[in-house]
């Protein structure tokens, strides 16, 4: 390996901890603020973007998730009223899912938190800082 690819991997491995660092830190959030986990919270907000629903397979794609992982997600959010299932066109092979009104309320309250969660984490970043990292991750996201 030349020291460019070593950098690399050492780069790769800091960004790796950063992530586990500060996803740790918004399940802890989720968890003592809400009640409710960091998939819980995925799932409601991908509900909350698309207000009239989705089914099953666009959620599990939405989320980078198996369509099982997003049902039992599904069936615990149903199970406390913040989601429903809904047959398509009255076609009931082919259902969505969206969030109820109570789920709307809920998700809302808890993303004005993680946001501020977020905020927090990067709070030693500057507007210039941001910009960069965002264009570095961009250019480093390109396969070609």
């Amino acid at each position: 390996m030349n020291d460019l690819s070593k950098r690399r991997l050492k780069t790769w491995v800091r960004m790796l901890g950063v992530t586990r660092a500060a996803e740790n830190r918004l399940r802890d959030y989720l968890r003592r603020e809400h009640d409710t986990t960091l998939p819980r919270f995925d799932v409601m907000a991908a509900l909350w973007r698309r207000r009239d629903g989705v089914t099953m397979s666009e959620l599990s794609r939405m989320l980078l998730v198996s369509n099982g992982n997003a049902t039992a997600v599904v069936d615990r959010l149903e199970k406390d009223g913040l989601a429903r299932r809904e047959a398509e066109d009255g076609d009931r092979r082919r259902i969505r899912v969206r969030l109820t009104p109570e789920g709307l309320t809920a998700f809302e309250a808890m993303a004005t938190g993680h946001e501020a969660e977020v905020d927090a984490i990067f709070a030693n970043l500057g507007e210039a800082d941001l910009d960069m990292m965002r264009d570095i991750l961009a250019r480093a996201g390109r396969h070609e």
